[in-house]
């Protein structure tokens, strides 16, 4: 056999480098990136609920829930992580000032609200005896999502962060949720 019949000519390379490419043509959709749906899209009733499912399963939670909406931190939160949550109740939010919560839901205050609501996470799985082992008696503050920091303490034997008290956690597929009774401000904040 001469060397020239054991080449397999370009038109085949071609047709074999299409056909190794078009399922991931096929799963990557025409749409603009961006356009679609995200992970928080993704319906899962057996396993553990991510962070957000936590707080869109809870009657507590209906004005953090529109917040991380109105900020377009949904996806964000629904990702892998793992996330540590500091979710403020319906209550938490109606002891700011009155007006406060429907100026931040406007589409003007967009950056300001994804400042506070990242002021609400931090990165990794801190469940209250790490928070408390870690973070108090300590000159260590915890790194908040949004470059800022917030200090743990423990005040009359409860868990704290800045002037919160953390009044229950309950773990997710991809951190921890610890619900508090105060929203948490960054100094920056309006």
């Amino acid at each position: 056999m001469r060397k020239q019949d054991l080449r397999i000519p370009k038109l085949i390379h071609f047709f074999i480098l299409c056909l190794l490419l078009l399922p991931m043509y096929i799963s990557c959709g025409s749409k603009e990136e961006g356009t679609g749906p995200g992970i928080s899209a993704v319906e899962d009733e057996q396993s553990q609920p991510d962070v957000l499912k936590i707080a869109i399963g809870s009657k507590d939670h209906s004005t953090l829930v529109a917040a991380v909406k109105a900020a377009g931190l949904v996806d964000s939160l629904a990702n892998q992580g793992p996330f540590t949550v500091f979710a403020p109740t319906n209550e938490a939010f109606d002891k700011l000032p009155s007006g406060t919560v429907d100026n931040l839901l406007k589409s003007d205050q967009k950056e300001n609200l994804k400042n506070i609501l990242e002021f609400h996470v931090a990165v990794g799985n801190l469940t209250s005896d790490i928070l408390k082992l870690e973070y108090t008696g300590k000159e260590d503050e915890l790194g908040m999502a949004n470059g800022g920091h917030a200090k743990i303490s423990i005040k009359n034997g409860k868990l704290m962060i800045n002037n919160a008290t953390i009044i229950a956690s309950v773990p997710a597929s991809n951190g921890i949720v610890h619900v508090i009774d105060t929203v948490i401000l960054p100094s920056d904040s309006k």
